[in-house]
């Protein structure tokens, strides 16, 4: 892969990207070209009808009127050429740009799977919907539609100012010269400072609204419980009124310099004029009737001038915005997924050891999110993790599948250092239950197939049997074919975690790493997912992120984390007797049990 110092950037990145197709894409600028070439022919055909007209208007029986015809079929036959040519350079680019984009998204999508869960941890869900749905989306609009078009406005002018300078240079320096003024005019409003930072900072700001919308579509429940406006959520209103802000005073800053442009590039006929009265004085031309032409044609071709030119003008604003998209694609692109190893190795026992193992997800911050941390989770055994909040719980669960790479120390899995396996593999030795679950609007069946896609209907059931989920799964309309979220289908979050963890089970892996997996669950679920959990763990290595301590009473080994290090170790007994920070919290836990709310009794006064 390409570092981001290597890639080209601004309009050759575009056009690079565009040539991924190349024959495509470049069949699709050559007949805009001649597309275009072709639009000019009905003016000059329009031209030398003029001249028969002029030349014989006082004996219109000497009209040539096979050329006459001849000349109109030229001009029909210049529009229909145009049409028709246009319309096959559409059709090639159009072709090119729908496979380029599948392949960018592909190739996109891919490679961010294959980053570190610390990019995704660091970068805004709104912020790569945006890279995917629009930045490349937009690739669609350039390569489809604004590449023949820059190839055709390209031609264009060269044509356009060829025809102005073949009859009459005087009238065509006349005609030129306001369109060089206009564009001259628009230079110096794009060189403005606000017009250099606009595309980056547009950019910006469309991603933090993204992303602020995403937030506020995630909790518009809490916003309705608490009968709450959209002005509640603060950051997705400043961010809207911002962006608004920002546009209107960009728009204003260019409407005199695009107003102007506008008129003059639309108007050529009012600078050519004065010449044209100029020129007509006895001084001036000699030959009265071809300048009467030649003034005649220029007035009527003076009006087709804007449309290339106007074209270019957008084509080159809309480029810029669409190379911005590109270089934020590009920087998710370069960076860099995890080292894989050359030589990947394989095991055939799965006890996780780590070894003085020290990791911080900001390598510039000197704190640590562990410290020194060494253990050993032994195959057909349960591991739990305790300990407050922040304390470094979730950070070992993510580092055993290797979601981070550590900063020293190691981390092994049957004695081999996981940086020696590939990611694949991991992950297939590797189960994993989050805390936040995630099911796809799919099946129940096929939300549970997501751990092991090749399983039977059967080996299904079973998963589900296992995690306690058959019960609740054949009340629904359509049983395990029942679509989530279709139909008013909802499930509760307790019976959201056992298909996670029916997953996990059909997945079968030797790893097994739970976070928190019963915390959804009712005392009498909870006591089955535990009783689920015993056939389950046989002969795995299991490593569970405990908050209720209740769940790990029977752990063998219990690994009290605080501050990033391991302060206190072993099972459910030793650590009571100890006395220590388990014992606390134990007692706290058991305190916490018997809390209830109660009403407190005011005496009433009589008197």
């Amino acid at each position: 892969m390409k570092k981001q110092a290597e890639r080209k950037k601004g309009m050759a990145r575009l056009l690079e990207l565009a040539f991924i197709k190349k024959g495509l894409s470049i069949s699709a600028c050559v007949l805009s070209v001649i597309s275009v070439a072709a639009s000019f022919s009905p003016y000059i055909a329009i031209y030398f009808i003029i001249r028969e007209l002029i030349t014989h208007f006082n004996d219109l029986s000497a009209l040539n009127t096979a050329y006459m015809v001849k000349l109109a079929w030229i001009a029909a036959g210049g529009s229909g050429a145009a049409i028709l040519f246009n319309w096959f350079a559409l059709l090639c680019s159009h072709i090119a740009a729908f496979n380029i984009l599948y392949k960018l998204k592909l190739d996109f999508m891919r490679h961010i799977a294959a980053l570190p869960l610390g990019f995704h941890t660091a970068s805004s869900t709104g912020k790569l919907r945006k890279i995917v749905d629009e930045n490349i989306e937009k690739l669609e609009g350039f390569i489809a539609h604004q590449l023949p078009d820059l190839a055709g406005s390209a031609a264009a002018p060269i044509s356009a100012l060829t025809i102005l300078f073949v009859f009459d240079w005087r009238m065509g320096l006349a005609s030129f010269v306001p369109i060089l003024a206009s564009y001259a005019l628009q230079a110096t409003a794009f060189s403005s400072k606000p017009a250099k930072t606009f595309v980056t900072k547009y950019q910006d700001m469309l991603e933090e609204m993204n992303t602020a919308a995403v937030e506020y579509v995630r909790g518009v429940s809490v916003v309705k419980a608490f009968n709450q406006t959209i002005f509640s959520f603060r950051k997705f209103h400043e961010t809207i009124v911002a962006y608004g802000k920002f546009v209107r005073s960009y728009t204003e800053s260019f409407k005199t310099h695009f107003t102007l442009f506008l008129t003059i590039v639309h108007h050529v006929h009012i600078f050519l004029l004065p010449v044209i009265i100029f020129l007509v004085t006895p001084s001036g031309a000699v030959d009265y009737g071809n300048f009467a032409i030649s003034s005649l044609f220029y007035i009527i071709y003076s009006f087709s001038l804007a449309t290339p030119f106007v074209k270019m003008m957008y084509v080159a604003g809309n480029a810029r915005q669409i190379a911005d998209g590109v270089a934020r694609m590009d920087a998710v692109l370069d960076s860099p997924p995890l080292l894989e190893s050359t030589n990947p190795k394989t095991i055939r026992e799965y006890p996780v050891s780590f070894e003085n193992v020290t990791f911080s997800y900001n390598a510039e911050t000197e704190q640590s999110a562990l410290q020194g941390v060494s253990f050993t989770a032994k195959q057909g055994e349960i591991t739990a993790l305790v300990g407050p909040s922040g304390g470094g719980k979730s950070t070992i669960a993510h580092l055993i599948p290797r979601f981070y790479d550590v900063a020293s120390g190691v981390i092994k899995i049957g004695g081999v250092d996981t940086r020696d396996m590939t990611t694949d593999y991991l992950s297939r030795i590797v189960s994993f239950v989050f805390q936040d679950i995630f099911l796809f609007k799919q099946s129940i069946a096929d939300n549970i197939l997501v751990g092991n896609k090749n399983a039977s209907r059967e080996e299904v059931i079973a998963a589900a049997e296992a995690a306690q989920c058959s019960e609740f799964i054949e009340r629904l309309p359509n049983g395990y074919d029942t679509i989530i979220g279709a139909n008013n289908t909802h499930l509760s979050g307790g019976e959201r975690q056992r298909i996670v963890i029916a997953r996990a089970i059909l997945k079968n892996a030797p790893i097994l790493v739970f976070d928190e997996a019963t915390a959804f669950s009712d005392p009498e679920n909870e006591y089955k997912i535990q009783s689920a959990f015993e056939k389950l763990i046989k002969d795995k290595t299991v490593v569970v992120i405990a908050h209720r301590l209740s769940t790990v009473r029977s752990a063998n080994k219990i690994l009290v984390i605080e501050k990033g290090r391991i302060i206190e170790e072993g099972d459910h007994k030793s650590l009571l007797a100890r006395r220590g920070r388990y014992s606390r919290m134990w007692e706290q836990y058991n305190t916490a049990l018997g809390w209830t709310l109660t009403r407190e009794k005011k005496e009433e006064n009589h008197v």
